[in-house]
């Protein structure tokens, strides 16, 4: 697991900006309105030896299984999305075209739909009820990535619970576009996985200052309890 480390600092510094709050969204959330999306946790990116494996990414799987349980019990929905390779690799030249050859083959059929890496984990606790969404960019919300922002609008939700891998490239995209589309944004400091504690605290520190709330797996739970589900608590 990351050691998370925020600054006093930066706390501080948020706090002041927020009017004394550190969570503007995580002590209020409605469990009918609040999506969790958890980004990107396939064998590809979870199984040791494969292309773009995070071994970080393995240990957050019982935040991540808690929160999804949590998030039904409140009234919410579940979202796993995967990250999906196109047929033409054309369209996105500017990440497709940094690999060689081989390399570039290597991941694009791993992501292939009906691949083992294209797969869920194991380990994740998926159910019936929950959506599974593909995209085809990091950020599953920018324009033709995927379905996600019409079926989240159609279904009430204003607020995402942002979980999965990696930190820093596919939750992070996800979760500045879902701030931009008018989702309050909460991005989950112990339910992120990224390839060093650098890089994941970096993200942490982005999202507090500008783009969300950065609470833990214990607080989010807190407040999607069905007693809290809906109340305005701060």
């Amino acid at each position: 697991m990351h050691k998370i480390s925020l600054s006093d600092e930066l706390i501080a510094q948020v706090q002041q900006k927020r009017g004394g709050r550190r969570y503007l969204y995580t002590n209020r959330l409605e469990g009918p309105k609040t999506a969790l999306l958890v980004v990107d946790l396939q064998n590809v990116f979870m199984l040791p030896g494969m292309p773009v494996e995070v071994p970080a990414a393995r240990e957050i799987v019982p935040n991540v299984n808690r929160l999804a349980a949590a998030m039904r019990k409140a009234g919410g929905k579940v979202v796993w999305i995967k990250m999906t390779a196109e047929d033409r690799t054309a369209p996105w030249s500017a990440f497709y075209g940094r690999f060689p050859e081989d390399e570039r083959k290597l991941v694009k059929d791993a992501l292939t739909r009906g691949s083992h890496g294209h797969d869920l984990h194991a380990d994740l606790d998926v159910r019936p009820d929950d959506l599974v969404v593909e995209k085809t960019r990091y950020s599953v919300f920018i324009q033709g990535s995927s379905t996600l922002h019409d079926t989240l609008q159609r279904l009430g939700v204003d607020t995402v619970v942002i979980t999965g891998t990696l930190t820093n490239v596919c939750c992070e995209s996800s979760a500045r576009d879902a701030m931009m589309l008018n989702y309050k944004t909460v991005f989950v400091a112990d339910a992120n996985a990224a390839r060093s504690d650098e890089a994941h605290n970096a993200t942490l520190a982005t999202m507090l200052q500008v783009f969300g709330d950065v609470p833990t797996t214990d607080e989010v739970i807190a407040h999607l309890a069905p007693q809290a589900a809906g109340a305005a608590a701060e």
